[in-house]
């Protein structure tokens, strides 16, 4: 086995039994949970004081470790046969979805040493968060959610377009009906939206509430359908998962390998 065909084994998804692959995989699992940890404690004030140079210095080898990755994983796409073209293959994987975003974990680290000014792009330094998405690469399980909300679009789409004309339709009943009473409060259909939003969600802030009989009985009304309306995406996506879980275990044994199916 070539080297560059061993690496390209051990940056990818760990196949059965590849031992260091996995190892690979842990690792950079954890380095990702660490550095999300890191920036997270790192907005805190008294830890940024106290642990500044730490975490400078944990975020610099963190870099390192992701751009070796990176690179690696560059170098090595050739021996996968949707990467074979040495510029093609190449061009092709750096602009997948997960390349993309294992270049953002890193490129906000380099851009002040490249004479960009750093007031203006640091803000580009909370893309580090997106090392989180990371973590899709190495759970094929991930996939199962992709899935599911393919199989349930039309389903979703439509509830989505009702849950929408149900809160136009709320705000408009609750503004005519508190407009009189509540001019400020209930000022436009846009402001009322808030309160339907929050009715419909069954959260119910309590800053923005009808006081007239007519708007107490429309928000009724409206609370009651918003728990079942609400609801809705919640049993389709719930019933989804249901089904392709089944559909996944019916399916036959397939050889990790080559996709065969399995004797």
């Amino acid at each position: 086995m070539s080297m560059k065909r061993r690496v390209w084994d051990i940056v990818e998804v760990a196949k059965p039994g590849d031992v260091a692959s996995r190892t690979f995989d842990i690792a950079i699992l954890a380095l990702i949970f660490l550095n999300v940890i890191a920036v997270i404690i790192g907005s805190i004030h008294e830890v940024e004081q106290r642990l500044g140079g730490f975490l400078s210095v944990f975020e610099t080898v963190s870099v390192f470790v992701f751009t070796l990755e990176y690179l690696a994983r560059m170098w090595a796409c050739t021996m996968d046969d949707k990467y074979s073209n040495p510029f093609s293959g190449r061009l092709r994987l750096a602009l997948s979805p997960m390349a993309i975003v294992d270049l953002l974990a890193i490129l906000p680290f380099y851009l002040p040493f490249i004479g960009v000014d750093l007031r203006s792009l640091r803000v580009l330094r909370l893309l580090r968060i997106v090392r989180v998405a990371k973590v899709g690469r190495y759970y094929s399980s991930l996939t199962l959610i992709r899935k599911v909300f393919r199989a349930r679009k039309e389903e979703l789409i439509l509830t989505s377009a009702m849950m929408g004309l149900l809160l136009v339709v709320s705000s408009s009943l609750l503004y005519y009906c508190e407009n009189g009473a509540q001019p400020d409060t209930f000022s436009s259909i846009p402001a009322t939206m808030w309160w339907a939003v929050a009715t419909l969600t069954t959260v119910g802030y309590g800053d923005i509430y009808p006081v007239t009989l007519l708007g107490k009985l429309c928000a009724s009304v409206i609370a009651i359908l918003g728990i079942g309306m609400f609801a809705l995406p919640t049993g389709i996506i719930g019933a989804g998962f249901v089904e392709a879980v089944q559909k996944t275990k019916s399916e036959p044994a397939r050889c990790p390998h080559c996709g065969k199916l399995i004797e």
